[in-house]
């Protein structure tokens, strides 16, 4: 049966008698009887090995520090084994002392001589570790992966991988039911002398001899809990990754994370070992684990490196032939750009500028290359992510001037910039991409017939909104006029009302506020769909607390002029928004078209318009055959007017709607600057709805005298709002206007709104923007359109 587990463990974890005692621990509750384990050498053992190597090059006195380092084995031995195990330990310590006396003496050492040198720390890792646990009463043993391990020698050691595998194989059955220590770091050629695997070897090893034993799992124990999304000395809310595809971390690795090396996962390509990076310091954290078939997309991850080598040159043969060449020499470039006139860049580690210069220039005759340079100015900082394509809107929006272009491989952006930049654009690009999801709650005052439409249309769109914002927009609370329900969970899309209905409570606005800041967003939006006086007075307060508002409630954009004002006075004060344009014409889009009329240098001269589409209706079908008062009862049993029909024939509704108008293209005037006409006669205006519905005939005399006398002018009857300049002096209207038959206001579809635009651009053929001005779908989508607008503002950089 093959065995389940290796487990690696590395310098920083075996640095002192307490990091061993606490591998055992691992071992003994992580771990099974027949486990595998790779060590590197304790603490920093090899970095001395190298010193007294470096002293004796030197020709200064090695024997000293030599001691130092034998001290730290002793007293490591001493403090971990009984009188039994340490003897035996002691005496081949001695025995390696003698050696590494021996050959530090030597006149001149060869490679092999040097590279045993600088091996005796993993070999003393691995006997102390075997020993170790077999002090705490398992069955352990030590095993020089020379012995097992077999390899072609070349730059990087060559691993020969069928006679490994026979050896690992034969090494596996001759030892059933116990745990194996291993050396990391180091392999064998075939007359037995030690080579060493390199940067990261230990760490190689492990992966290697996990596919070579068909290992189900390896974790790597390190001083890090896992892989992050960002450096975490650099990036304060950088977060753990609780998964990667072996595709992703490769990326990673190549591109510079410093828990990952490339050489550590590429035995574990076409296999089924998954690799887990844990922190020996803390066994009962949470982990990363590395799966090799993963084809799903893991969080984004941001990385950089301090400096890269830039390689510039022209070239005439085709780039991929340059990039086959370097892939044969595993010296594919961190990424790499083409420009016009045969120019081309390519971006390494500065490891390898000599490599890259060596083989550029033996080869610029056949690939045609010329004015060959490099510079180290620049740094690189990468986004890693299955999913990158998603992310490269947003980190292009990132890049300064100086930056080079994003090169886009499938599975990472990169780019260049000066080194100066890194640190800010790696903090940018992770805030931006790769940390947490900036959260928008979105509470909706007003669950009526439009907020039900609205609600319908957020669930359709809230997938696609949020990918492609980049956030996470989601429905907190349900306020109708009695109850409310707010909910930092947020509120089920799909089974909001019988949500609403079990979990909402009665309300006032203290304990509103109250649930409101108890909800864990970063930005809050209300969506006041509602007529409420009451709730347009809380405005200044939902302000104060820092809540943008989307209003079709018209109370606010047409309130007293100072309350208007102090309203925008807050919003000017502070990174607020707030959005009405379904206060006025639905989803049409009016407030919009002034605005950009205003933006691009033009003045507004004249507005005017039907911005009813109650009033629309009834004189649209008024052809004085049947009484206007009949139409206005059949346009009630319909449900086109207001349930007191008044509300649309008084003009108020219009009224409103032209002060919101004329506000927002400059003008500061209250309400009562705009005349009102009202349809409805003064003896009419107060008197109880039943009453009113009993003598509504009244209407009908005046409005067929017009009827008639506009018809022998071939004009038509429409209630009309204007808003315009006579003599330098504002003349604000609304009320009945004879029109000719060829006027936009007069050929209507029953329902529509219009608004006519007269401007210095848009003057004897004046702009005009007509649709449902009403309706539930219509209203809804204008509050979306205002919600997504405040939603992008909001992600702004």
């Amino acid at each position: 049966m093959a065995r389940g587990h290796l487990h690696k463990f590395g310098g920083s974890s075996l640095a002192d008698a307490d990091c061993y005692r606490r591998v055992a621990h691992i071992l003994l509750t992580h771990g099974h009887s027949d486990d595998l384990v790779v060590v590197s050498a304790a603490g920093k053992t090899t970095n001395f090995l190298y010193k007294l190597l470096q002293l004796r090059e030197d020709g200064q006195f090695w024997q000293e520090e030599l001691q130092v380092l034998i001290s730290f084995q002793q007293k490591l031995i001493e403090q971990l084994l009984s009188n039994e195990q340490a003897r035996n330990l002691r005496e081949r310590l001695s025995t390696d002392k003698s050696q590494l006396i021996a050959l530090l003496s030597l006149d001149t050492l060869t490679s092999y001589q040097l590279n045993q040198v600088v091996s005796f720390g993993e070999r003393w890792s691995a006997k102390l570790m075997a020993a170790l646990l077999r002090e705490s009463g398992v069955a352990a043993s030590h095993v020089d992966a020379c012995s097992i391990l077999l390899a072609d020698e070349q730059a990087v050691p060559n691993i020969r991988l069928q006679a490994s595998r026979d050896k690992v194989q034969a090494l596996l059955a001759k030892h059933p039911n116990e745990r194996l220590v291993i050396t990391g770091f180091i392999c064998a050629n075939d007359q037995g002398d030690t080579l060493l695997l390199g940067r990261n070897g230990s760490d190689y090893s492990a992966t290697l001899i996990a596919s070579l034993a068909d290992i189900g799992r390896v974790t790597i124990w390190t001083d890090v809990e896992g892989v992050f999304n960002a450096d975490p000395n650099k990036i304060n809310d950088a977060k753990l990754l609780n998964s990667l595809s072996l595709a992703e971390a490769d990326r990673l690795a190549h591109l510079g994370s410093p828990v990952l090396h490339c050489r550590t996962l590429q035995p574990l390509f076409n296999t089924e070992v998954s690799l887990a990076v844990r922190s020996s310091y803390a066994s009962h954290t949470d982990f990363t684990l590395i799966a090799p078939q993963s084809s799903s997309a893991s969080a984004p991850v941001v990385t950089n490196l301090a400096k890269v080598a830039l390689f510039s040159f022209s070239q005439t043969a085709p780039v991929p032939q340059l990039l086959n060449l370097l892939e044969d020499k595993e010296l594919l470039p961190l990424a790499h750009w083409q420009y016009a006139n045969n120019k081309v860049e390519l971006a390494f580690t500065v490891e390898n500028i000599a490599l890259v210069q060596a083989l550029l220039q033996a080869h610029a005759d056949t690939l045609g290359i010329k004015h060959l340079e490099h510079h180290c100015d620049f740094g690189l900082v990468a986004l890693v992510s299955a999913d990158a394509k998603l992310f490269r809107r947003s980190f292009a929006r990132l890049l300064s001037r100086e930056a080079k272009p994003i090169f886009e491989d499938g599975l990472s952006l990169v780019t260049l910039v000066p080194q100066s930049q890194i640190n800010l654009l790696t903090q940018k690009v992770h805030r931006r991409c790769a940390g947490p999801r900036m959260r928008i709650g979105v509470l909706l005052l007003g669950v009526g017939n439009i907020g039900e439409a609205w609600i319908d249309l957020f669930k359709r769109s809230s997938l696609g909104l949020n990918r492609e914002l980049e956030a996470s927009v989601e429905l907190v609370g349900l306020v109708s006029s009695k109850k409310a329900l707010v909910t930092s969970e947020g509120i089920e899309l799909d089974n909001w009302q019988q949500q609403f209905e079990q979990h909402s409570d009665e309300w006032d606005y203290a304990s509103l506020f109250t649930q409101i800041e108890a909800l864990g967003c970063d930005e809050i939006v209300a969506l006041d769909i509602s007529a409420s006086a009451s709730l347009t007075l809380q405005y200044p307060e939902l302000f104060t607390r820092g809540i943008h508002v989307v209003s079709a409630n018209k109370l606010a954009g047409s309130g007293p002029l100072p309350f208007y004002q102090e309203l925008k006075q807050q919003l000017s004060n502070r990174r607020l928004f707030w959005r009405y344009n379904a206060s006025c014409g639905a989803g049409l889009p009016i407030q919009h078209a002034l605005n950009d009329l205003h933006n691009s240098g033009d003045t507004i001269e004249a507005v005017g318009g039907i911005f009813s589409g109650t009033l629309c209706w009834l004189f649209e079908h008024f052809d004085d055959v049947k009484p206007f008062s009949e139409l206005v009862i059949e346009a009630k049993g319909l449900g086109i007017t207001e349930p007191d029909p008044r509300d649309d024939l008084s003009g108020r509704d219009m009224q409103r709607k032209l002060l919101i108008l004329a506000r927002e293209i400059g003008f500061s005037i209250e309400l009562d600057d705009i005349k009102l006409n009202s349809l409805v006669p003064q003896e009419l205006a107060d008197v109880p709805l039943d009453e009113f519905l009993a003598r509504i005939g009244e209407l009908d005399a005046d409005l067929s005298r017009q009827f008639t006398t506009a018809a022998e002018q071939d004009k038509v009857l429409r209630y009309v709002a204007s808003l315009d300049k006579v003599d330098g002096e504002l003349v604000a209207e609304v009320g009945l206007q004879w029109v000719d038959n060829h006027h936009p206001y007069a050929n209507l579809t029953p329902g529509d709104n219009v608004f006519v635009i007269r401007s210095a651009f848009y003057q004897g053929n004046p702009l005009i923007i007509r649709g449902p001005g009403a309706g539930r779908e219509v209203t809804a989508a204008a509050v979306q359109s205002d919600l997504v607008h405040i939603c992008k503002d909001l992600l702004q950089e």
